[in-house]
């Protein structure tokens, strides 16, 4: 297993996020989703997988070795991380892929930007000056260049247009297909649909049972509809005013 959660706790003062998590995540290339409702547990829980968050009680394993007999910066380089905001270094591109590995070549450096479908000229682009769906694919370049065998996705795309969110995920398919193991945080069961290999719903800290699971996907269905409903009368509505 990539990833095994045993009667995991982690509290925040009096704030249980997770309540007695016990889970797998398989290794290999696919993408696991860890879906729920905000405050589910589900950001803590990826968290965990990288030790930016350590259990209260409870043991995480990472390939078998707990994570707290590893070194927290070797385990980074070998987890990698994109974070729900883009996340630039002050600088260029270029600057920015330096700090992650510093004697990174400029082969590397291109072969990166063309992996993540953004344009060499980049390079010399100061890095905050890009686009929010530009600078989250520079910051999952930069996270790609440092040589990762694991990628934490925590709601990479929820602050990104439907053309960026297109991009995105298509990026994590091709990482997974490849060989790389994803996990990926989100609240839109739709982008599950069209992403995940395996999905983890969450329910107020806990991992959710059957029936909690097939009420949650069925809430999300029902939201989604409505949500698409909406869209519709305010699209004719448009088109009758129009």
């Amino acid at each position: 297993m990539l990833f095994e959660f045993d009667d995991v706790v982690v509290r925040f003062g009096d704030d249980v996020a997770l309540d007695h998590v016990t889970a797998a995540v398989p290794d290999g290339g696919s993408v696991t989703c860890l879906l729920g409702a905000s405050g589910s547990g589900k950001s803590t829980l990826l968290r965990l997988c990288n030790r930016l968050e350590v259990p209260t009680s409870g043991q995480v394993r990472f390939r078998g070795q707990p994570l707290d007999e590893l070194d927290p910066l070797a385990l980074r380089r070998t987890v990698g991380m994109v974070f729900q905001r883009p996340t630039p270094f002050p600088g260029t591109v270029r600057d920015n892929f330096l700090v992650a590995v510093p004697d990174a070549t400029e082969a590397q450096m291109r072969d990166m930007l063309d992996r993540v479908r953004l344009p060499e000229a980049f390079l010399d682009r100061e890095a905050d000056s890009l686009s929010g769906g530009e600078q989250q694919r520079g910051s999952l370049a930069r996270t790609l260049i440092t040589g990762p065998e694991v990628l934490l996705m925590d709601e990479p795309t929820s602050a990104l247009d439907p053309a960026a969110t297109k991009a995105l995920e298509e990026l994590g398919r091709e990482l997974a297909e490849a060989g790389m193991p994803v996990l990926w945080v989100t609240h839109d069961l739709q982008q599950a649909d069209r992403i995940a290999d395996r999905r983890i719903v969450l329910v107020r800290g806990r991992v959710a049972d059957d029936h909690q699971r097939g009420h949650y996907l069925a809430s999300e269905d029902a939201d989604h509809e409505h949500d698409r409903q909406q869209q519709d009368e305010q699209e004719g509505t448009g088109r009758g005013a129009g």
